[in-house]
């Protein structure tokens, strides 16, 4: 279990915050050393004995700008979380002022923006469009995969598979994402979408996130499944995509995959030394 010598015997504040229903804790490193394992994640992303989340991040300082660090709820990381990064680029754009800002994190650096009427943007960077890149386990198109209902894979940063169905209420979502999640054509697990045309540039969608499960929205699944969408022609590159736990608009463009969507700050708290102390 990751040793926090800063926090044993003053606790540990944290931020909790959702884009959507999509629910974070947040731990800032800037001003105290943290020491975050698969462990440490784990425990307080238990909904029952810790705080509950579907990510973890943490803010440190970067070479260049500061940098996000994600965990899932089973403990392992993951390179894009989308609404994690809107949230805290909203967290740090009313704590310095600033209208936009960059994010290091392991999709790369990620520019954020201040769109008004409390909607926050971020540009998640190019799709990743090749196999070897996404990755899937051996040379294939992309647009259809060998699997039964031909899903799209896209790399966002980490691998998505996007299903087109004619009702997304229609599926058992807990079945269908755990069987697909663990397809050998994914060697790092994937990120599980099934999505519904409902409209001119609009779609119903419902999320399966790799190392978490069934979530109200994701961000990277999300772009994942616009890009899908334009790629097949089933929509134009800017849409409107309706999840369980609300709207986002992504709009892929020439310098990559913009989201935007509106943001919470729920609460602050404090982790106390006893629970830390059990972690050990």
């Amino acid at each position: 279990m990751a040793a926090m010598q800063s926090s044993e015997h003053i606790g540990l504040p944290f931020m909790k915050m959702h884009g959507l229903g999509n629910d974070f804790v947040v731990l800032d490193a800037r001003a105290q050393q943290i020491d975050v394992d698969a462990g440490l994640a784990r425990a307080l992303g238990d909904r029952h004995r810790g705080v509950g989340f579907d990510q973890l991040a943490v803010i440190s300082h970067g070479a260049d700008t500061l940098r996000l660090t994600f965990f899932n709820t089973d403990g392992s990381q993951a390179n894009a979380c989308g609404n994690a990064t809107r949230c805290i680029a909203r967290h740090l754009m009313e704590e310095t002022g600033e209208t936009e800002l960059q994010l290091t994190t392991g999709r790369g650096v990620l520019t954020a923006r201040d769109e008004g009427h409390g909607l926050t943007a971020v540009n998640m960077g190019h799709p990743q469009l090749d196999w070897v890149d996404i990755p899937l386990a051996d040379a294939m198109d992309t647009l259809s995969l060998p699997i039964d209902g031909a899903p799209v894979a896209t790399g966002m940063g980490n691998p998505h598979c996007t299903f087109f169905v004619e009702d997304v209420e229609a599926i058992d979502l807990a079945e269908f994402g755990a069987a697909h999640e663990h397809h050998p054509l994914f060697p790092e697990r994937t990120n599980v979408q099934i999505a519904q045309i409902t409209g001119p540039d609009r779609m119903r969608m419902r999320v399966w996130e790799r190392g978490v499960g069934i979530t109200l929205a994701s961000g990277s699944s999300s772009c994942a499944a616009a890009v899908a969408a334009a790629r097949l022609g089933l929509t134009g590159r800017a849409v409107r995509i309706d999840l369980d736990g609300g709207s986002l608009s992504v709009d892929w463009r020439d310098d990559g995959v913009w989201m935007i969507g509106p943001t919470t700050h729920v609460f602050s708290g404090t982790l106390t030394p006893a629970f830390l102390a059990s972690l050990t």
